[in-house]
């Protein structure tokens, strides 16, 4: 089976699926901003599309002007119809846990295509959430007409937030390439004492949350802080890169757990709940994030070494 080709099925579904969201957003009459909504969606399902086969600054320019329609606040929630909360509690008793399963087998299926395949992980996501779909719609009983109108009312309620993952890779591959670890690992080198392990391994993992909260992204900050800090300070030294690398991007998902930069973990699910408090996952986490890098620390340093 051709990889690449699967992959990119897989974009083009997701393509689909914002055209669609694009297509609800511009018919619904009630929306003001439904100009500015189908613009935004429509675009961002272009790229996913047709993406690879488009000029690169062509890209970048459309890139730019969902920039301007987030900025502006172009972009909101059409106006969906939802079923009754009465008929959501009947539903919630009817099937009760079994509604956890198809959210269970995307990583089931994910997991066990990347392990035991070559189609690799993303793949594995892909087809994990189309088997997950099918199963929730055997569970719900639901009909499959369903499936455009509810994935984009959930996609329209992520709203903007969906594409700063895309965007804050991309901007750890631009860090990496304009050498920003080199300049890291100079001023680090006049702040960390030669020789010392332990005190390179904490500024490793604290620079590792840090870098991932200011981008959101804890792939995107690795690769910068690894250059620039993990490998002169901790690796140079005689730590064992597997152990360096495994923590340190772990380190760095502590870093996650504390920024709205990382918008689909902790601003998304407060926009769907519908939380008072936009940084309310935030909060709760802080409990959690904070021990757990102080962790990593002791554990590189006696693990890696």
């Amino acid at each position: 089976m051709d990889v690449k080709m699967l992959l990119e099925f897989m974009y083009i579904l997701c393509g689909i699926i914002l055209l669609i969201s694009g297509v609800y957003s511009f018919l619904d009459k009630k929306n003001p901003k439904r100009i500015g909504s189908a613009a935004f969606w429509i675009i961002f399902g272009f790229l996913f599309i047709g993406g690879p086969h488009v000029n690169p600054s062509i890209v970048g320019g459309l890139l730019l002007v969902m920039g301007v329609l987030s900025a502006t606040k172009s972009v909101s929630l059409a106006s969906f119809t939802t079923s009754t909360e009465e008929f959501r509690e009947k539903q919630a008793h009817k099937i009760g846990n079994m509604l956890f399963v198809p959210a269970g087998l995307i990583g089931v299926v994910a997991f066990s295509i990347a392990q035991f395949t070559k189609l690799g992980g993303l793949i594995g996501l892909g087809i994990g959430a189309i088997v997950a779909l099918v199963v929730t719609m055997i569970v719900t009983k639901e009909k499959f007409d369903k499936i455009p109108y509810d994935s984009s009312r959930i996609l329209q309620q992520m709203g903007p937030t969906v594409i700063l993952p895309q965007l804050l890779g991309s901007l750890g591959s631009v860090f990496a390439k304009a050498g920003v670890g080199t300049v890291i690992a100079g001023i680090m080198g006049s702040v960390v004492p030669e020789g010392n392990i332990l005190a390179g391994v904490t500024v490793y993992c604290l620079a590792m949350a840090i870098f991932t909260m200011i981008m959101g992204n804890g792939f995107a900050a690795f690769a910068v802080i690894t250059a620039g800090i993990g490998y002169p300070f901790v690796i140079a030294q005689g730590g064992n890169p597997a152990v360096v690398g495994a923590l340190g991007l772990t380190a760095g998902f502590c870093g996650t757990l504390l920024t709205p930069m990382g918008a689909n973990f902790n601003i998304v699910p407060a926009s769907i709940l519908e939380m008072k408090n936009k940084n309310g996952v935030i909060l709760k986490q802080v409990g959690v994030a904070v021990p757990l890098l102080a962790i990593h620390v002791v554990l590189m340093y006696f693990l890696a070494f």
